[in-house]
């Protein structure tokens, strides 16, 4: 169950079961440390704002909630030019939650990540579970037969949370990218997380909030009754025009 309640002033976030307040967070964003990556901890954290943060395979689980929080809105969604015609182009071939094994795998290793990733072994066991359960999905992009980017992340009523994308080709993240936030546009998702602000999302229209205007929006978002389905959704896709 999503942790909700409602008042005269709109929607808000009940008390985690598990976590302090996210606005209790230290100066860098940590809320609390500890604990395991079980698929109860894992829901209530991001129902609350909260994201899992590990240091490397040894240390105490970080559990963050940042100052400020980046996001994407569909309205600001920018496509440059270029990767327009390259959209439209269809060189790659774009699926969901066709593996998200690899996908995950592939966003703590290629290029230079391996042995320095926060996507610990733990955090893989974890949100393969939470695919399992439906709360995770991924985005695959392919070049024929051969996976060269892609994305994950959680879902959670009316939230997609980002978690991480990878690339083996130029541009095939961005490409996986834009189609899962088309997708999340069509069936109605109302706030996508994506933690911090990288120069290739500011690239691509996302921004930062703060702390507190995304906890009232994620409030709201948790209301929402949206559905991931099992096939891509690109009916408001730019491209598909």
């Amino acid at each position: 169950m999503i942790p909700r309640g409602e008042d005269q002033h709109g929607p808000h976030l009940s008390p985690s079961r598990f976590f302090p307040p996210a606005q209790t967070a230290s100066p860098e964003g940590i809320v609390a440390l500890g604990g395991d990556l079980r698929a109860e901890l894992l829901l209530d954290a991001y129902a609350h704002g909260i994201f899992p943060w590990p240091a490397d395979e040894t240390s105490p689980i970080i559990w963050a909630s940042l100052d400020p929080r980046a996001i994407f809105e569909f309205d600001r969604i920018h496509i440059p030019r270029r990767l327009l015609r390259l959209l439209r182009q269809g060189r790659f071939q774009v699926t969901c939650d066709r593996d998200f094994a690899r996908v995950i795998r592939e966003c703590a290793t290629a290029g230079c990540r391996a042995d320095q990733t926060w996507i610990t072994s733990a955090m893989i066991r974890g949100y393969r579970r939470l695919h399992r359960l439906g709360f995770a999905h991924s985005v695959e992009v392919w070049e024929g037969e051969q996976l060269v980017g892609g994305v994950y992340g959680v879902a959670l009523a009316g939230l997609f949370a980002a978690e991480s994308m990878f690339h083996t080709r130029s541009n095939a993240s961005k490409v996986g990218l834009l189609h899962l936030l088309f997708h999340l546009l069509a069936k109605g998702y109302r706030l996508v997380d994506i933690q911090m602000l990288t120069p290739v999302t500011q690239a691509l229209g996302a921004r930062e909030i703060s702390r507190n205007d995304y906890l009232r929006r994620l409030a709201v978002a948790l209301q929402c009754a949206a559905e991931f389905g099992t096939e891509l959704d690109l009916s408001l896709a730019p491209w598909r025009g």
